[in-house]
């Protein structure tokens, strides 16, 4: 998510330090609780890989749960519904390969274990979409994740715009408000527009993943953990499908592995903006599969965690 080189923290002396470390620690508690207190609507655009979409969204906290609607403006029609984190229906490409997928709840956000990945520095003040920021800068401690510039809202510490920075600084995507209103969408916005279709939660087979399949990865970066395990079903091929997705509390990727009942699938690696994909062969008692990976990282970190997922007792420990 975010735009330039991160600009390196100007300390007026000595006694600046502290100061500007405890006030990037106070932003990041803000943001840690920002969506989950405050609604909103408004415009903003998103850009990966020299491409532009722009979006619309709603989101609306009541009584404690939290309702959103999102839905890009441009291009084919996409809208997506989501109640307290799980997704209840998606239309155009965003539906398709959706069914029988489980829920991931809303990411908890720990601003302290954040800090032990991230060198986080106060960058100063802006403006996003007309309203006064703060900004700050997440530098990753590992060769095993991006960095950040977050641009957040003095009034309600939600995040109007944020960068994904390369270990050169370099822009990897951006996501960036345009319009920002603080009044609660009512039903009628929340309400889905077009074909949006259902998507339903695959409890029973997702109770099998503990006890059938069991994957896990004998590798992890520092401070990623797995938050979901899911067993899909390929609509084409009808195998069953291991989904295991893992967060460090900010950035997320996924594991997808499937048998390959004797087809000819070659490995392969592709960097799609700063999406690294890895597919990789594994050999196991239970047969030839194929471990995928999918996320934000980069690629020599996507390809050890495809080479290291296992089946059976998880005795993962995160190394360097």
């Amino acid at each position: 998510m975010r735009v330039l080189p991160l600009l390196p923290l100007l300390l007026s002396g000595w006694f600046a330090v502290p100061a500007h470390a405890d006030e990037a620690q106070d932003w990041l508690k803000r943001l840690g609780q920002a969506e989950q207190q405050h609604s909103y609507q408004g415009t903003f655009v998103y850009e990966r890989n020299g491409s532009f979409s722009t979006h619309s969204i709603w989101h609306r906290v009541q009584d404690g749960k939290v309702r959103e609607r999102l839905m890009q403006l441009d291009g084919a029609a996409q809208e997506v519904i989501r109640s307290d984190g799980r997704t209840e229906c998606v239309s155009g490409k965003l539906a398709t390969g959706m069914g029988d997928v489980t829920a991931v709840s809303a990411r908890q956000f720990d601003a302290q274990k954040l800090n032990d990945l991230y060198a986080v520095t106060m960058q100063g003040d802006s403006r996003v979409a007309g309203r006064p920021v703060a900004v700050i800068s997440l530098a990753p401690r590992d060769q095993h994740r991006y960095g950040f510039e977050l641009y957040l809202d003095r009034e309600t510490g939600l995040p109007l715009k944020s960068l994904l920075l390369n270990d050169k600084g370099q822009l990897l995507e951006r996501y960036q408000f345009t319009s920002l209103a603080t009044t609660p969408p009512d039903d009628s916005q929340l309400a889905p527009a077009g074909q949006c279709r259902p998507v339903a939660a695959a409890e029973s087979l997702a109770e099998q993943v503990n006890s059938v399949q069991a994957w896990h990865s004998e590798w992890l970066p520092p401070g990623f953990e797995q938050v979901s395990s899911t067993l899909l079903r390929d609509p084409r091929t009808k195998s069953e499908v291991t989904s295991l997705l893992y967060d460090d509390g900010l950035s997320r990727f996924s594991v997808f592995i499937e048998p390959l009942k004797g087809a000819a699938v070659p490995d392969a690696r592709v960097q799609l903006g700063p999406t690294a994909a890895v597919t990789r062969h594994l050999s196991t008692p239970q047969g030839d599969m194929m471990a995928t990976v999918v996320g934000e990282i980069p690629m020599g970190t996507a390809e050890r965690i495809a080479l290291s997922m296992r089946v059976g007792k998880d005795d993962t420990e995160a190394k360097p």
